[in-house]
């Protein structure tokens, strides 16, 4: 259970009733939308995370999957796989990420973006080596919105068990 309420979305103002709206009133914006202003702020950067970057999505959706796993966060995990599954994604892949390192079922590239993954969860970056092994696959561009994306999920799974927000079926809220 939530440690506190939602916020009332029939309460909010007509623009944070529109994202939430179009986030499907899922509970994580239903409980960010007690700072309305901050909320507005969070989906605008979360949305150009997975939809304006050049950073592969299958990619960005394991690095992003295997950060909810590292920072113990099953909201994030639950979401993630199912969107991880609409660009591509491969059940055999999701069901890998717990022990990413003896599975059979990533290209060389995937394998170095989830060891920066970790090493930025778990160390709070990269090793060296780490860095050059994806630095070598991707631009400089596609690294920093793979580091992006790493930051702002563990932001997001840091708030999810914060405030504990409460599962939902992810077929409601993605």
């Amino acid at each position: 259970m939530a440690r506190i309420d939602y916020s009332d979305p029939a309460a909010a103002s007509e623009r944070t009733r529109e994202i939430l709206g179009k986030n499907r009133n899922a509970n994580i914006f239903r409980m960010m939308a007690h700072s309305p202003s901050y909320l507005e702020q969070y989906c605008r950067l979360g949305g150009a995370i997975r939809n304006k970057g050049e950073l592969d999505p299958v990619i960005r959706e394991l690095a992003i999957t295997r950060t909810g796993i590292l920072c113990e966060a099953p909201y994030e995990v639950a979401a993630h796989k199912r969107i991880g599954g609409y660009v591509g994604v491969s059940n055999e892949q999701n069901a890998a990420l717990d022990d990413w390192q003896t599975a059979s079922c990533f290209t060389d590239v995937q394998r170095a973006a989830l060891a920066f993954t970790d090493e930025t969860v778990a160390l709070h970056r990269p090793t060296d080596a780490t860095f050059k092994a994806i630095a070598a696959h991707l631009t400089p561009g596609a690294l920093v919105e793979l580091q992006l994306s790493v930051g702002f999920y563990i932001m997001t799974s840091k708030f999810l068990e914060t405030f504990a927000i409460d599962m939902q079926p992810v077929s409601e809220v993605v």
